[in-house]
């Protein structure tokens, strides 16, 4: 069996065990590279590639042969059946796509399916701006497991941005707080910071503000530092268990 497949689909959920009514742990999306460990009729169990997160998706919508040439760079890119020609479809931020046709405004990346050009980088473009990257997904909808425009927590906000920029992250908060290298200032924070707190994390866009996916808002958000952590301490009795930096 071949390992490598490549995902088909604007984007589809990975579920915890091969059942629709199991729990959503994360999702795949577009272009996303993985291997098949186990399957069946109706599912596969799989490993991202990316994060080597395991779980099942649905036996459907995946090809063992890809090559992309550009990605999405804005928080959805709608697709069209013809140049003109709106369908109500979109591929999620970071999605990977092929080069069968293009024009000067819009590229063809499956037959009859467009993009527009200016919804897309390079496949190598490489962002540095973090900051750029979380703000597209402001007021999206706080959903756990999600990581596009219908949906994201608090993780997926953190991965999207190493992912984009093919740079490893964990998906799982427990995961990445051990494996992000340790801050030990206090209270004192910078551009780029990241807070960690037990099933929580948050990034630093400046001195005095944050950005996250935030459950008890249900939505992502731009929050002050300071304030955070002290609704967060009285709210869900948690306290910052880490800081650390994104590397950008």
């Amino acid at each position: 069996m071949k390992n490598n497949y490549f995902f088909k689909k604007q984007f589809s959920n990975i579920y915890k065990k091969a059942s629709k009514n199991s729990e959503i742990t994360s999702q795949i999306i577009y272009g996303e590279k993985f291997k098949i460990l186990s399957k069946n009729k109706k599912w596969v169990k799989i490993k991202t590639l990316f994060d080597n997160y395991i779980g099942y998706i649905e036996n459907k919508d995946y090809v063992d042969k890809f090559f992309p040439k550009y990605k999405v760079y804005s928080l959805k890119a709608r697709i069209f059946s013809k140049l003109n020609k709106k369908t109500k479809n979109f591929l999620p931020f970071g999605s990977k796509v092929e080069l069968i046709n293009e024009n000067k405004n819009h590229i063809e990346f499956e037959k009859n399916r467009w993009l527009k050009k200016n919804n897309l980088k390079k496949i190598n473009h490489f962002e540095k701006n973090f900051h750029k990257i979380f703000k597209l997904f402001l007021k999206t909808k706080y959903v756990w497991g999600g990581k596009t425009f219908k949906g994201i927590d608090c993780s997926a906000l953190l991965q999207v941005f190493n992912y984009y920029n093919m740079s490893y992250y964990p998906r799982d908060t427990k995961d990445q707080i051990i494996y992000s290298k340790k801050e030990t200032r206090k209270n004192i924070f910078k551009k780029g910071d990241i807070i960690f707190w037990k099933g929580h994390v948050a990034m630093c866009i400046n001195s005095k503000k944050l950005i996250h996916a935030y459950g008890p808002e249900k939505k992502v958000l731009i929050m002050p530092i300071l304030q955070t952590i002290k609704r967060i301490d009285k709210t869900a009795k948690l306290k910052v268990k880490k800081t650390s930096s994104i590397k950008y």
